[in-house]
C-alpha cells in the first residue's frame, strides 16, 4: 500500500454514514432553473493527483454527472455502481466526476495520496479502482467551497426542504442549496448548463432511470452533439 491508511480512527465515520434520517415521502429529484447563466466551462479543478489541472470546457458536448464522495461513508457502495453506470453510458456521452469531501461526517478525513488505497482495499476494498476521474479533496459548501459547486448549487434548487441536523453542519455560511450529504448528484447537458439534481436518498440505479428518460427525450428532439 502506498499511502499509510489510518484505519484505527475510521470505525466511527463508517456508523456516521447510517445515522441520517429516513427519508420517508422526501423528494430526491429536482430540474434545475430554466434561466441558468454561465455553464461550467467556465470553471476548472486539481486532479486528485494535484499534478493535472483539469478545464470543464474539455467537456464539451458531453453529459456529465458531478458526484460529491466519500470513502467512508455507508454509501460508498456507490462507487462500483458509479463504475458501471460510466462503463454503460459512456457511448452515450456520459462523463462522471467525482469530487471527494469531508464535511459530511468527516467520512473522507485522509489527505488525498490516501484515497485511492482506502477506496482498493478498505472500501469498497477488494482491489476497487475507480474508473472516472477523481478530483482533490475540497469543500462543496461553505466560505471555500469549489467555485463550479456554488454554481451547481444555484443553477439547482435542492430536492429536499429539509436542510440537515446541525450536528453534522461544520460549515458557514449555511446555504438554503446547500448539498446535505455525500453521494448527491448533478447532471450537466452537452451545452455545459445544469438539468437535473438528486438528493443523496436516491440510488444510482434511480439516478440511471432518469439519466436514459433524459437521453431519450434529447435525442428525440435532435440536439444530440458527439
Amino acid at each position: 500500500m502506498t499511502a499509510q491508511l489510518r484505519v484505527g480512527y475510521l470505525f466511527p465515520f463508517l456508523l456516521a454514514g447510517f445515522v441520517q434520517t429516513n427519508p420517508r415521502m422526501e423528494k430526491i429529484k429536482m430540474d434545475c432553473y430554466k434561466d441558468v447563466k454561465g455553464t461550467i466551462y467556465d470553471y476548472d479543478a486539481f486532479a486528485l493527483n494535484g499534478k493535472h489541472y483539469i478545464q470543464f470546457k474539455q467537456y464539451t458536448g458531453k453529459h456529465v454527472l458531478f458526484v460529491n464522495v466519500a470513502t467512508y461513508c455507508g454509501l460508498t457502495a456507490q462507487y462500483p455502481e458509479l463504475n458501471a453506470l460510466q462503463e454503460e453510458l459512456k457511448p452515450s456521452g456520459l462523463v462522471v466526476l467525482g469530487f471527494p469531501c469531508n464535511q459530511f461526517g468527516k467520512q473522507e478525513p485522509g489527505d488525498n495520496a490516501e484515497i485511492l488505497p482506502g477506496l482498493k482495499y478498505v472500501r469498497p476494498g477488494g482491489g476497487f479502482v475507480p474508473n472516472f476521474q477523481l478530483f482533490e479533496k475540497g469543500d462543496v459548501n461553505g466560505e471555500r467551497e469549489l467555485k463550479v459547486f456554488t454554481f451547481l448549487k444555484h443553477a439547482c434548487p435542492h430536492p429536499s426542504e429539509i436542510l440537515s441536523s446541525f450536528k453534522y453542519i461544520s460549515w458557514e455560511p449555511i446555504k438554503v442549496h446547500d448539498v446535505r450529504w455525500n453521494f448527491e448528484k448533478f447532471l450537466v447537458g452537452p451545452n455545459g448548463v445544469p438539468v437535473m439534481r438528486w438528493s443523496h436518498w436516491a440510488t444510482v440505479s434511480t439516478v440511471k432511470s432518469d439519466i436514459l428518460a433524459y437521453l431519450k427525450q434529447f435525442k428525440n428532439f435532435g440536439t444530440w452533439r458527439e
